[in-house]
Protein backbone atom coordinates (compact mmCIF):
# COMPACT_ATOMS: atom_id res chain seq x y z
CA UNK A 1 0.00 0.00 0.00
CA UNK A 2 1.17 3.49 -0.84
CA UNK A 3 2.32 5.44 2.24
CA UNK A 4 -0.09 8.32 1.52
CA UNK A 5 -2.94 5.79 1.42
CA UNK A 6 -1.74 4.42 4.77
CA UNK A 7 -1.74 7.92 6.26
CA UNK A 8 -5.23 8.65 4.87
CA UNK A 9 -6.47 5.34 6.32
CA UNK A 10 -4.97 6.06 9.76
CA UNK A 11 -6.59 9.50 9.83
CA UNK A 12 -9.95 8.18 8.59
CA UNK A 13 -10.02 5.22 11.01
CA UNK A 14 -9.12 7.13 14.19
CA UNK A 15 -11.35 9.87 15.54
CA UNK A 16 -8.48 11.35 17.57
CA UNK A 17 -4.99 10.63 16.26
CA UNK A 18 -1.67 12.01 17.47
CA UNK A 19 1.42 11.65 15.31
CA UNK A 20 4.34 12.02 17.69
CA UNK A 21 7.92 11.05 18.48
CA UNK A 22 7.70 8.09 20.83
CA UNK A 23 4.55 7.03 22.67
CA UNK A 24 2.30 8.90 25.12
CA UNK A 25 3.93 7.02 28.01
CA UNK A 26 7.46 7.36 26.63
CA UNK A 27 7.67 10.50 24.46
CA UNK A 28 10.97 11.09 22.69
CA UNK A 29 10.90 14.91 22.58
CA UNK A 30 9.55 17.75 24.68
CA UNK A 31 6.97 18.84 22.13
CA UNK A 32 5.58 15.31 21.85
CA UNK A 33 5.54 14.99 25.65
CA UNK A 34 3.56 18.21 25.96
CA UNK A 35 1.16 17.21 23.18
CA UNK A 36 0.52 13.78 24.69
CA UNK A 37 -0.08 15.28 28.15
CA UNK A 38 -2.59 17.77 26.75
CA UNK A 39 -4.48 15.12 24.78
CA UNK A 40 -4.49 12.69 27.72
CA UNK A 41 -5.79 15.49 29.97
CA UNK A 42 -8.85 15.74 27.71
CA UNK A 43 -9.89 12.37 29.16
CA UNK A 44 -10.84 10.54 25.96
CA UNK A 45 -9.23 7.58 24.23
CA UNK A 46 -6.98 8.43 21.34
CA UNK A 47 -4.70 6.67 18.90
CA UNK A 48 -1.09 7.57 18.23
CA UNK A 49 1.57 6.80 15.66
CA UNK A 50 5.25 6.84 16.66
CA UNK A 51 6.89 8.49 13.66
CA UNK A 52 10.33 7.39 14.86
CA UNK A 53 9.22 3.79 14.26
CA UNK A 54 7.63 4.77 10.93
CA UNK A 55 10.21 6.71 8.90
CA UNK A 56 8.05 6.70 5.76
CA UNK A 57 5.22 8.39 7.64
CA UNK A 58 7.71 10.81 9.17
CA UNK A 59 8.95 11.73 5.69
CA UNK A 60 5.57 11.95 3.95
CA UNK A 61 3.04 13.23 6.49
CA UNK A 62 4.37 16.83 6.45
CA UNK A 63 3.79 16.96 2.68
CA UNK A 64 0.32 15.41 2.97
CA UNK A 65 -0.71 17.65 5.88
CA UNK A 66 1.05 20.76 4.59
CA UNK A 67 2.38 21.03 8.16
CA UNK A 68 6.16 20.71 8.55
CA UNK A 69 6.59 19.65 12.17
CA UNK A 70 5.64 16.98 14.69
CA UNK A 71 3.64 16.31 16.75
CA UNK A 72 0.43 16.62 14.75
CA UNK A 73 -3.05 16.16 16.19
CA UNK A 74 -5.88 15.07 13.90
CA UNK A 75 -9.51 15.10 15.05
CA UNK A 76 -12.32 13.86 12.79
CA UNK A 77 -9.97 13.81 9.83
CA UNK A 78 -8.92 17.44 10.28
CA UNK A 79 -5.48 18.66 11.31
CA UNK A 80 -5.73 20.60 14.57
CA UNK A 81 -2.04 21.54 14.74
CA UNK A 82 1.12 21.05 16.74
CA UNK A 83 1.88 21.19 20.45
CA UNK A 84 1.70 24.99 20.80
CA UNK A 85 -1.73 25.13 19.16
CA UNK A 86 -2.92 22.14 21.20
CA UNK A 87 -1.76 23.76 24.46
CA UNK A 88 -3.39 27.08 23.54
CA UNK A 89 -6.71 25.40 22.67
CA UNK A 90 -6.51 23.34 25.87
CA UNK A 91 -5.98 26.44 28.03
CA UNK A 92 -9.10 27.99 26.48
CA UNK A 93 -11.10 24.78 27.06
CA UNK A 94 -11.61 24.39 23.32
CA UNK A 95 -9.52 21.25 22.78
CA UNK A 96 -11.40 19.30 25.45
CA UNK A 97 -14.72 20.21 23.80
CA UNK A 98 -13.44 19.45 20.29
CA UNK A 99 -12.20 15.99 21.31
CA UNK A 100 -15.25 15.20 23.46
CA UNK A 101 -17.63 16.16 20.65
CA UNK A 102 -15.66 14.11 18.13
CA UNK A 103 -15.60 11.00 20.32
CA UNK A 104 -19.29 11.32 21.22
CA UNK A 105 -20.18 11.72 17.54
CA UNK A 106 -18.08 8.66 16.63
CA UNK A 107 -19.73 6.58 19.39
CA UNK A 108 -23.26 7.60 18.37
Amino acid sequence: MDIIETIKEQIANNTVLLYMKGSPNAPQCGFSARAAQVVMACGEKFAYVDILQNPEIRANLPKYANWPTFPQLWVNGELVGGSDIMAELFEKGELQQLIKNAVNKADA
